[in-house]
């Protein structure tokens, strides 16, 4: 039995051919079309050298040509390695090298970094994709950064037909962190773990194994399809995995080449979605802002599930104000541990006590030496079962994280965390974002999550900032709701009414936008480079 992302989805094709797979704009492919098309990339691929254990770069951003070409590297049992298309081209000589490219999918609009960060490998294989769907078929191209192919061309060239090929359960998936406070690093899995921890190979709900590697395609063909609208970026597993998990199970996936709030509710209009796929705050307020401008028919919503960055409380009471039928959900996770475990939204929570969700399966919170602590008891957020198997060329870090503790394997991540005694976890904060003032230790996603309560605050990054007596103070980026000033004084009361003092930031600095990644998580590098040679517009005396 193999347990592989192109079998899963092959299995879907089989049972569903002609249903939609895939929707961007008013184009739709059934899955027998998203099926011979990724099987003509594959054949390309394979004459290029790619095959099993390939390491190929997808630099795209969300579209039909980017699920293609996941699909298709998986078929050739090459692996993926998403490439953050906002880098520079530093960043990106960096991570083509880290992760040993031999092969590079980019839109046309990344090509020109693409190629000058490609410029000392001249042996990696470009291909190029046209932004604008249907992409025409240009001439083949030879550049100084390497070999440059028209994507159309490619596809063009190769075969609809599957090609046979045996895979297995043990077949690579990679995929690469943020760094939003470091170099990224890819983090490895077998298939079939990430599968079963985020591709819903263990059920999120009941917590229970599928019965085989047909139960999806078996049950989705059962059923009614819906569409399920994915907003975030596929170079995050909080996008990809959700992709998938639709087209396992027999549903349309609607992309978008760009997050546009206005555009997005347009879409959800005319396309009727069930599910919508978000990232946190920094696509629910734009989101929010939009539909109350002009409303649309959105009737269709029976969720709206965000992962990877949660929410804050004045935006789930917004969405369950706007939308009273919808489940609003928040999940838990990592490129580390996969799913960690899901929370559903209630009106006017606490914002002091902290993300609650209930596990998934295999999550404890650990002690220093890696055992489960005692219910009621803090320690680190950790993974048994199905894992990772390591980073990528980091066997320092690899062996800090990856451990076997009494028997059993284990990671242990940065994330601190409580165990509740009804079996559920509270999130405190990563340990390695820990603001040390006077020997107390803050965690910055706390204050963070108080902070954004507030009703005049529109967006914040919690940093530490260095300080003569104490070592390091709490500090604060935010930028405002509305057009009026911020009442710095009543800001203070309110995070005091939550959190004790030593957590109040003693700075604030108000930016136009609180940057953040494309996975909708705080952008700490940027907070901290704002915040240099720059007096803050409120300091506590």
């Amino acid at each position: 039995m193999s347990h592989n992302f192109a079998d899963l989805f092959e299995h879907a094709v089989d049972a569903m051919p002609q249903r939609t797979a895939l929707i961007e704009g008013d184009l739709t492919l059934s899955f027998t079309e998203l099926d011979a098309r990724a099987n003509r990339l594959a054949d390309h691929l394979g004459t290029i050298g790619v095959g099993p254990g390939t390491h190929v770069g997808f630099q795209m951003h969300n579209g039909i040509e980017t699920m293609t070409t996941l699909i298709a590297c998986f078929k050739a049992r090459a692996v993926p390695i998403n490439i953050n298309y906002r880098y520079g081209v530093e960043e990106l000589g960096y991570l083509y090298d880290n992760a040993d490219l031999e092969a590079l999918v980019c839109h046309q609009k990344y090509a020109n970094a693409a190629r000058e960060a490609l410029a000392e490998t001249p042996s990696i294989h470009l291909l190029i994709v046209d932004d604008r769907p249907p992409a025409p078929i240009p001439t083949d191209t030879t550049t100084p950064g390497g070999l440059s192919t028209a994507y159309e061309q490619a596809l063009r060239s190769g075969s609809p037909i599957r090609r046979a090929i045996e895979r297995t359960s043990d077949d690579l998936f990679m995929m690469y962190t943020g760094g939003t406070t470091g170099r990224p690093k890819g983090v490895m899995w077998r298939q079939e773990d990430m599968w079963r921890v985020l591709g819903g190979g263990i059920d999120f709900f009941t917590n229970q194994p599928v019965s085989d590697e047909y139960q999806q395609s078996r049950v989705g063909a059962a059923g009614e399809p819906s569409n399920w609208f994915v907003l975030p970026p596929l170079i995050h597993a909080a996008a990809m995995m959700p992709s998938f998990i639709a087209l396992w199970t027999g549903n349309a996936v609607i992309f978008e080449p760009k997050f546009d709030a206005e555009r997005v509710w347009q879409v959800v209009e005319r396309r009727r979605p069930h599910i919508m796929v978000i990232t946190g705050d920094a696509m629910a307020r734009p989101l929010i802002d939009a539909y109350r401008a002009a409303p649309v028919d959105a009737s269709s919503l029976g969720v709206i599930g965000s992962g990877a960055a949660l929410l804050s409380q004045p935006v789930k009471n917004a969405l369950l104000e706007l939308f009273p039928s919808t489940v609003v959900s928040d999940s838990i996770g990592s490129s580390e541990t996969g799913f960690g475990g899901i929370g559903f939204a209630q009106k006017d929570d606490n914002p002091g006590r902290g993300p609650h969700v209930q596990r998934g399966r295999g999550v404890i919170v650990v002690d220093d030496a890696g055992r489960q602590v005692e219910p009621g008891s803090q320690g680190w957020l950790a993974k048994t079962g199905s894992a990772p198997i390591g980073y990528y060329k980091d066997p320092e870090q690899t062996e800090r994280l990856f451990k076997t503790v009494d028997g059993t394997r284990i990671v242990v991540t940065d994330d601190r965390a409580r165990a509740e005694p009804d079996g559920s976890v509270t999130l405190i904060g990563r340990g390695n974002m820990v603001v040390d003032t006077g020997g107390e230790k803050v965690f910055v996603e706390e204050v963070e999550s108080v902070v954004k309560a507030y009703e005049a605050i529109y967006d914040a990054v919690v940093i530490g900032v260095p300080h003569e007596r104490w070592g390091q103070q709490v500090a604060a980026v935010v930028s405002v709701a509305g057009a009026g000033p911020v009442d710095f004084t009543a800001l203070e009361r309110h995070v005091r009414k939550h959190l004790a003092g030593y957590k109040v930031p003693k700075q604030i600095w108000v930016a136009d936008v609180v940057m953040r990644a494309p996975s909708g998580k705080p952008d700490y590098r940027w907070a901290r480079e704002f915040t240099m040679g720059r007096a803050p517009d409120h300091q506590v005396g």
